[in-house]
This record gives structure tokens, C-alpha cells and sequence, in this order.
């Protein structure tokens, strides 16, 4: 009884210990080597559950994930002989993962500084053709698919895919940025002066324009005031002299009622003339005197 409980046992630790050392699981976010004596016989692995030789083989497994180098800031030199801070980042993952194993023996850190210096020469080198202008104005898309496409030539010897090179931030010292700042305001101020010295003189010449406009139209409404008015008293003097024409007594009788109307508004006036003057003519008459 006591063997067959004991051989119940090293049986159990044998399946056990089977079990442990002679599966594996690879995951969705994982790649995985089986080794056969230290040797790679297999690196083609699907998520799952695989068997192993317990003690011949072993396996090595590593994130398939993405994954991130976000180094500190680094000084560059322009054309210009300048420095610059550049901050950038590259995202990459495995993609051959027995030369990932053979080259930086599937150690993300080692990989990350391999990768750190093929960035590094990339972005000196860009850097080294442009001027300050460039770099922080408009080659910058251009550097990142430039870096991209180096990158990622030079990754696939290491058995990684670069994904992405981004230029988070490109910044000057903080004196040469001061200085730069301080020449683009001087700058800023003098072409704002110029524009304003081109806005008042176009100003005076449209004020000019306008003036000689408001004189030359002021003398043309003149002008045709003075012929309006000039035809007006030809006109009237054209209608008098009909109506004084058509029947010169009674224009005679008309203006001398006029005359007493004016000279006899109010009943203290005193006029002293002859009787018989001409003034009197039709005043007090039944008919005109001849």
C-alpha cells in the first residue's frame, strides 16, 4: 500500500514537473525563440499553448509590443554653426525576432541604444545641412520622414521595424534664444514700420485725392448754380417783359398797389408830396389819368 502511495506520488511530480517545464503559452503580445541546447530551432510560434522537451529545450520570450525611446534633449549643430535642443522620440517593435535574439540578444535596453545612435548620426547629420531658419520654420516634417525611412533600414539589421520618428520640440540655448527673439521683435517692429509709413502715405494721397475731388466738384456745382441762375433771371426777365407787353397799363396799375401797399403799412405814416404827382396817379381814381 505504502508503494503504491508513493508511486501515486513521483508519478504526480513527474506529471507535475512535466507540465511546468515541458509546456509554454505565447501570448498575443509576445514573440517567442525555442532553444535545443542553446541552439534556435524554432522562432515561427502562434499565441498558444505549445510542448517542450523538458531540460533540451527552452524558450525565450519577448514583448512584441511597441515600444517607445524617449531620450533627454540633445545639442545639434546647424550649417550655421549654432546649437539647437532637439527632443525627439522613436516608436519600433520586433519584426525578425531571432536577430533581434543574435544582435542585442532580445534585451530591449541594448536595443534602445543601438537605436539611440543611428537617431543620433540621423539627426546630426540633417541638422548639419540646414540653417537655424530651416529647422525651426519648415524642413521639420521632412527631417522625420527623412530619419523615418534611415531608421528604418537600419533597424531591420537589428530585427526591429521602426515605426515612427517624431521631433517633439526644437528649442536655441536659452541666450541664442533670447538674442533670436530679440531680433525677430526688431524685426516684427520694422516691418510694422514700414507699413505703417506706406498706410499714411497712401492716406495723404487718398486725402489729397479726395480734397481735389471736393474742390473740383464744388466748383462744378457752382458753376451750374451761377448757369441755372443766370437762365432763371433771363427767364423771369423774359416773363416780366411779356406780361408788361401784353398790357403795359395794367402792369403800370399793378406795381403802383404794390407801391401804396409798402408805403401805407401803418396809419401814423405821413407822406408829404403834390397832389398832383405821379405817385397818385391811380390813387383815389376811377380810371387811370392820361
Amino acid at each position: 500500500m505504502n508503494r503504491i502511495s508513493t508511486l501515486g506520488a513521483v508519478i504526480l511530480v513527474l506529471l507535475i514537473v512535466g507540465i511546468t517545464f515541458g509546456t509554454f503559452t505565447v501570448h498575443e503580445t509576445q514573440r517567442a525563440l525555442k532553444f535545443r541546447l542553446g541552439e534556435v530551432v524554432n522562432v515561427d510560434f502562434e499565441p498558444g499553448l505549445y510542448f517542450q522537451i523538458p531540460f533540451v529545450n527552452n524558450v525565450r520570450k519577448v514583448d512584441a509590443r511597441v515600444q517607445t525611446l524617449d531620450e533627454d534633449p540633445q545639442r545639434f549643430l546647424t550649417s550655421e554653426q549654432k546649437n539647437v535642443i532637439v527632443d525627439a522620440f522613436v516608436k519600433w517593435r520586433v519584426d525578425d525576432v531571432e536577430q533581434y535574439y543574435v544582435t542585442v540578444q532580445a534585451n530591449p535596453t541594448r536595443a534602445n541604444l543601438r537605436l539611440s545612435e543611428i537617431i543620433r548620426d540621423g539627426l546630426r547629420n540633417e541638422f548639419g545641412k540646414r540653417t537655424v531658419q530651416d529647422v525651426i520654420s519648415g524642413d521639420r516634417a521632412e527631417i522625420m520622414n527623412i530619419l523615418t525611412e534611415d531608421a528604418l533600414e537600419a533597424g531591420r539589421s537589428l530585427g526591429i521595424e521602426v515605426v515612427d520618428v517624431r521631433i517633439q520640440r526644437v528649442d536655441l540655448p536659452e541666450g541664442v534664444s533670447e538674442s533670436v527673439f530679440n531680433r525677430m521683435v526688431a524685426a516684427r517692429e520694422r516691418v510694422a514700420r514700414e507699413f505703417r509709413a506706406e498706410g499714411q502715405e497712401e492716406a495723404e494721397r487718398i486725402r489729397s485725392a479726395a480734397d481735389r475731388r471736393r474742390s473740383e466738384i464744388l466748383a462744378e456745382a457752382r458753376r451750374d448754380a451761377e448757369e441755372l441762375r443766370g437762365s432763371a433771371d433771363a427767364d423771369a426777365t423774359a416773363i416780366y417783359a411779356n406780361a408788361y407787353e401784353a398790357d403795359e397799363e395794367f402792369y403800370r396799375f399793378y406795381r403802383s398797389l404794390n407801391a401804396y401797399e409798402s408805403a401805407f403799412q401803418d396809419e401814423d405814416d405821413v407822406m408829404v408830396l403834390s397832389p398832383d404827382s405821379d405817385f397818385f396817379r391811380y390813387f383815389d381814381q376811377g380810371g387811370p389819368q392820361d
